[in-house]
């Protein structure tokens, strides 16, 4: 396999399965943008084929220290993006972070591999793109996020004209029951301070919003071919039941199990099979009650926000993921205070001019002023805490 974000915490996961099954997989590239040592010891143990860097400040000292192995060595986000055309792999694991991601997911089902799709925002950004393409070269794309990996498996041996609505669950993140002054007045440390999962820290304040399920809501229409009105999103807290498929005779179907990514990892990478793991087993006594609750849309307004943009198509996904990239990033500096990220959010929706039937290159144009119009919101906003 090929593994696209191999140093993130979904790359290193899927490299622990990788390790754990050593008979079935193998690794033929991995890739990061910047952690230069850590890809360097994930190539000294899993000997790939190539490995890239994403920052070509890195290639020389990567290339240094990988050449006593018979591993290629590539630099630069063009290259990432042409890596996935390469012959060898059976299939891409896109584990990238945002924007990055979008290219390398349109170029491998364009290529006809099957790709384990981690990456949310590809299909955010560029779904009616992207699912195009896969149609028409018969790409599979197989969920690997929980939630649509849980879908995902309870429609195995449905079809689609038998659903009726999905529920995509969601764990309420750090500040489920906080009141509006306590999220207003949130700091980074209480925004990363997940309750159920380990992630990275851009998808952990995505959490936090409430955007990251916002960007589900808007994978799902594209993956299962659902209208906005039958994707519905329901608090969790657990973090047990992964997602409920609704049919149309009024009997659901979910999925269960511990919080652990490499689960739906493991499913992905095994599709059709089910392979035989020693992971955490999910034990009911640990969870006597199971319980749900519906978003609080006002106050965490990424998630109708989320909904406006897929009800109005075109690139408005697009300009929704790069304003909020932008914005998750100047919290992260301190820039702005946590209820500022769906403000810049909303700006831009307001600012960018909306377009119909987008091409790839008129989505990349759009990503790209728009990142400029929320850095310019960020600087001249006066943000108060």
């Amino acid at each position: 396999m090929t593994i696209l974000g191999s140093t993130g915490s979904i790359g290193k996961q899927a490299l622990d399965v990788v390790r754990n099954h050593p008979e079935r997989f193998g690794i033929e590239v991995l890739s990061a943008q910047n952690n230069c040592d850590l890809l360097i010891n994930q190539a000294v143990e899993f000997k790939p084929n190539a490995v890239v860097i994403g920052n070509p400040e890195y290639y020389q000292r990567l290339r240094d220290e990988l050449k006593h192995l018979p591993v290629k060595v590539f630099a630069g986000q063009d290259a990432i993006a042409q890596i996935v055309e390469m012959e060898g792999p059976d299939i891409i694991l896109n584990a990238l972070v945002g924007f990055a991601g979008m290219i390398p997911t349109y170029q491998a089902v364009k290529s006809g591999k099957p790709v384990a799709l981690a990456n949310k925002e590809s299909l955010v950004i560029a779904g009616e793109l992207i699912m195009a393409e896969a149609i028409r070269n018969h790409t599979p794309i197989i969920p690997v996020d929980s939630e649509h990996s849980a879908i995902f498996q309870c429609l195995v041996g449905e079809t689609m004209r038998s659903v009726e609505k999905i529920y995509l669950t969601a764990s309420g993140g750090p500040f489920r029951g906080k009141s509006r002054i306590e999220v207003e007045q949130a700091g980074i440390l209480e925004a990363l301070n997940h309750p159920n999962w380990t992630m990275g820290s851009k998808i952990t304040i995505d959490s936090a919003t409430m955007m990251n399920k916002g960007l589900e809501v808007i994978e799902a229409h594209w993956l299962f071919g659902l209208s906005p009105e039958q994707i519905e999103v329901v608090i969790h807290p657990q973090s047990v039941i992964h997602s409920i498929v609704q049919f149309a005779d009024g009997s659901m179907k979910a999925q269960l199990g511990v919080p652990d990514m490499r689960l739906p990892i493991l499913y992905a990478l095994g599709f059709p099979e089910r392979i035989p793991a020693d992971l955490p087993r999910l034990n009911f006594a640990d969870y006597p009650m199971l319980t749900f609750e519906q978003p609080d849309r006002e106050l965490f307004r990424n998630l109708p926000l989320a909904y406006r943009t897929l009800e109005a198509g075109g690139n408005a996904s697009c300009i929704l993921n790069a304003a909020n990239e932008t914005a998750v990033q100047a919290f992260l500096d301190g820039r702005i205070p946590f209820m500022g990220i769906p403000s810049v959010i909303e700006l831009c929706l307001e600012s960018i001019p909306h377009l119909r039937q987008p091409g790839l290159n008129d989505l990349l144009t759009t990503h790209y002023q728009t990142t400029e119009k929320a850095i310019q919101i960020i600087s001249e906003q006066s943000w108060k805490s």
